[in-house]
């Protein structure tokens, strides 16, 4: 063989190597089973000490109620499913404690087949991967419609025998992703929201931005576009839009602050309409059921307006990562919520624009 074919043949081999890396590389070929275990371990889906898996423990009988089990149990995410046999979106029975979120809850022939998910609200997204399984739990469980038909026929500003604080529920994410297609966050009837959020191609589900067995966040996948992102902290600092939403003249802030500004404030109309509406001082603790008087007792004067404006309130705390899920609606809602405190309380936000 001549050297001249024995060049060629080197620089082909070359390319084809080459060739394999960045196909190993682009198309993100499968950890090893102990690397994806050790993520896992570290993940709060696999920590058998959360209350998320515990709470039951000490009930008699020891099980996971049938409206809890769907998320806080492989036993009845698997009976949802219908990978038991049973009823699809269905959770038939109790669950067994004991069990975390492992492999088999999401891999499993309905979990990687089932491609839609159906929010609180009725409101149903399609021609889903399998972030769908990310999804049927990081919902939410209410929505417009459920705060809707608990303050029916009641007048906005009485205090109405049977109202009481509707809680979003924990980590809703993918209720804010999908936003006004979903409707979990309060909407009020005759405005219009922002629908799913569009990110990038490349990172527009949960498991192109979240790991799916950590669940964590590699700052290094932000940085290119976002040319700030040197390490985690720097993810609260993005902002793509220029808007000025707050007010405040700061257009460099990340749109987290941006949120956080009109949150504040939403508190303190709360606040003011507990007190001087209400006449029932009110405020926001971190244990259930949030709502305290200011004595400490559980909150129990509730109107139509305040029912809707704290669960709003509420649902922004119980998704610290609104701001890159969908950051215009939950601005939105925030705005919408001062907007239906400042007919009864003076609200100063003529420096707040809604998206």
């Amino acid at each position: 063989m001549s050297w001249a074919k024995i060049v060629t043949f080197i620089a082909a081999i070359a390319l084809i190597a080459g060739g394999a890396l960045w196909a190993y590389n682009f198309f993100e070929a499968p950890e090893h089973i102990d690397a994806i275990t050790a993520k896992w371990e570290s993940a709060g889906h696999a920590d058998v000490t959360s209350r998320s898996f515990t709470n039951w423990d000490e009930n008699d009988p020891p099980e996971v109620p049938t409206a809890c089990a769907k998320c806080h149990s492989l036993y009845g995410y698997l009976d949802f499913l219908g990978a038991d046999g049973s009823t699809l979106r269905e959770v038939n029975a109790a669950a067994k404690t004991g069990s975390v979120l492992f492999c088999n809850t999401c891999h499993n022939d309905v979990g990687h087949t089932l491609t839609s998910v159906v929010f609180p609200g009725g409101a149903e997204a399609t021609d889903l991967g399998r972030e769908a399984n990310c999804m049927r739990c990081h919902q939410g469980r209410q929505s417009t419609v459920s705060v809707n038909a608990a303050i029916e026929g009641a007048d906005d500003d009485a205090v109405t025998e049977g109202l009481s604080f509707l809680n979003v529920h924990y980590a809703v994410g993918a209720g804010t992703l999908m936003g006004g297609d979903a409707a979990v966050g309060y909407q009020v009837d005759g405005k219009s929201y922002v629908g799913r959020f569009a990110h990038v191609e490349d990172y527009d589900t949960c498991i192109e931005c979240h790991d799916p067995h950590s669940t964590s966040i590699n700052p290094d996948k932000c940085a290119p576009c976002h040319s700030n992102v040197a390490g985690y902290a720097d993810l609260f600092q993005i902002r793509t839009d220029p808007v000025d939403y707050d007010g405040d003249g700061d257009t460099t802030e990340g749109i987290r602050s941006e949120i956080g500004t009109l949150h504040d404030t939403l508190y303190t109309a709360i606040q003011a309409y507990a007190a001087d509406v209400i006449g029932t001082p009110i405020a926001y603790t971190t244990n259930f059921p949030y709502w305290a008087t200011a004595e400490g007792d559980r909150y129990t004067t509730w109107t139509p307006r305040l029912v809707r404006t704290t669960y709003t309130y509420h649902y922004v705390l119980e998704d610290p990562g609104a701001f890159t899920h969908n950051a215009k609606y939950i601005l939105q809602m925030l705005y919408d919520a001062l907007e239906d405190l400042n007919t009864r309380v003076p609200v100063e936000m003529t420096a707040f624009t809604r998206p």
